[in-house]
């Protein structure tokens, strides 16, 4: 998939980067009235020694009728495999087809990644950014169900191993997939996510108050509602996890403080169910510390 980077003023040179889904970002020089390229340089040359699984733009229908876009990737096409759902944070974010290192690195060890652009993705207009309003562990939740029953109809997923990744939003849905439908989970990972979406706005600093008054009203008016909250909190819904679960955490986090990992690891060990808990001290929203990245 090319895409123009720059152009001389004239417009007779370009800058072009080639991306490719199964392997690192080209970029060439073209020479428009001669309509020639010559190579300039590869992103990530070492990665040239390698095969890599491509990966697939599918279409899935949700229960309501709305449909979806999501990226497939898997080094088998021939049978059913285990399947990691790995679902972006944002929400309000998205999943973009090309080269995924997660996804890369699953499909080599044999697991087969789907990501989905539920609804409250951004890129698919106002109209489905807001079909997520207030559908926090709801219909949004039920958009990543619906895409994981579709890989296992479509003969893709073996529905006895599937797998819910996912950090910050994706990390509530890893704890929402494992509270709301424990059923259809074997295994989940959570990165920075929050288990409680009351304690998890409460912390927000004063100087966010902009972000955490249009986080209200796109999920919902916590403050005010006691009982929302707890519908749509997986901490008031441990009892019902029966997959193991992998939290990992940063302890200087400021988007997602470390209490949110610390309530439900806590409460999940003190019932009894499986749960590793990885905090770094050295870390915030997320691991960039490639020690700590390979290490979790």
């Amino acid at each position: 998939e090319p895409n123009i980077i720059s152009k001389t003023e004239d417009e007779k040179t370009w800058v072009v980067a080639y991306s490719r889904s199964d392997g690192p970002m080209e970029y060439v020089i073209y020479d428009q009235e001669n309509k020639a390229t010559r190579p300039l340089f590869v992103s990530r040359p070492e990665l040239l020694n390698y095969k890599f699984a491509p990966m697939e733009d599918v279409r899935i229908i949700a229960r309501d009728g709305l449909e979806l876009v999501g990226y497939l990737t898997r080094s088998d096409t021939e049978k059913k495999t285990p399947l990691i759902l790995m679902v972006h944070g944002g929400p309000w974010a998205r999943d973009y087809w090309g080269f995924n290192a997660k996804a890369q690195w699953f499909a080599n060890r044999g697991y087969a990644t789907l990501q989905v652009n539920f609804r409250a993705s951004s890129g698919y207009g106002k109209s489905f950014l807001h079909k997520g309003d207030g559908e926090w562990g709801a219909a949004m939740q039920d958009d990543l169900t619906d895409a994981v029953k579709w890989a296992i109809d479509e003969g893709i997923a073996d529905p006895e191993n599937i797998c819910i990744y996912g950090g910050s939003y994706g990390g509530y849905a890893c704890l929402a997939g494992l509270t709301f439908t424990p059923d259809l989970y074997k295994c989940g990972v959570d990165i920075v996510g929050p288990s409680n979406i009351k304690t998890l706005l409460d912390s927000i600093p004063p100087y966010w108050g902009p972000l955490r008054n249009d986080m209200l009203k796109k999920i919902g008016n916590v403050d005010v509602d006691e009982e929302f909250n707890k519908k749509i909190s997986p901490l008031f819904h441990v009892d019902n996890i029966k997959a193991p679960l992998l939290i990992g955490q940063g302890a200087n986090d400021p988007r997602v403080k470390q209490a949110e990992a610390d309530q439900i690891a806590f409460s999940m060990k003190n019932k009894g169910i499986p749960v590793e808990y990885v905090l770094y001290p050295d870390e915030g929203h997320g691991f960039a510390r490639p020690e700590n990245r390979i290490d979790f």
